[in-house]
């Protein structure tokens, strides 16, 4: 599963309905749902979802989602609107991206770009209203719009 916000909502589906106490266990789990990834992404799932482990009375532990962390995936969903609303244009040269945004908004854009997308993404660059997306080797232009669930349609330049 390449989509991050859909893998994200299976873990967190996954360890709210099951008992998981290892990195193993759970990548067994993702797996049954046709979820295949790697430890270390993995590993960044449950860093980016703040997900901790906390031991049981048996002496096994278990992974657990702090309280105040319960909106995470709401929070994503909220960003992912923001990118939407403050872009207004994405041009390709090769397989590197230029986003046009409203004055003032790019910054903010290209941290949520970098913090949703550590798998399509190396880098961004950000000015006051331009952003240079730099995805890693293999990324094709349409995963980029995925990744930044952009409907760009009527914001596209080819």
């Amino acid at each position: 599963m390449k989509n991050k916000r859909n893998r994200l909502q299976v873990i967190s589906e996954i360890l709210r309905s099951n008992v998981v106490g290892s990195q193993e266990e759970l990548q067994n789990l993702l797996k049954a749902r046709n979820c295949n990834v790697t430890q270390a992404t993995l590993s960044r799932d449950l860093k980016f979802l703040k997900v901790a482990k906390t031991p049981l009375s048996n002496g096994m532990y278990k992974y657990i989602f702090p309280a105040h962390n319960r909106k995470t995936l709401q929070n994503e969903a909220s960003r992912v609107n923001f990118i939407n609303s403050a872009a207004l244009s994405v041009e390709f040269s090769g397989q590197l991206a230029v986003v046009k945004t409203k004055p003032g908004y790019a910054n903010a854009i290209a941290w949520d770009i970098d913090n949703i997308s550590t798998e399509e993404v190396l880098g961004t660059i950000a000015g006051d209203d331009t952003i240079l997306i730099i995805p890693r080797e293999g990324v094709t232009r349409q995963r980029i719009l995925e990744m930044m669930n952009l409907n760009f349609a009527d914001k596209l330049q080819k």
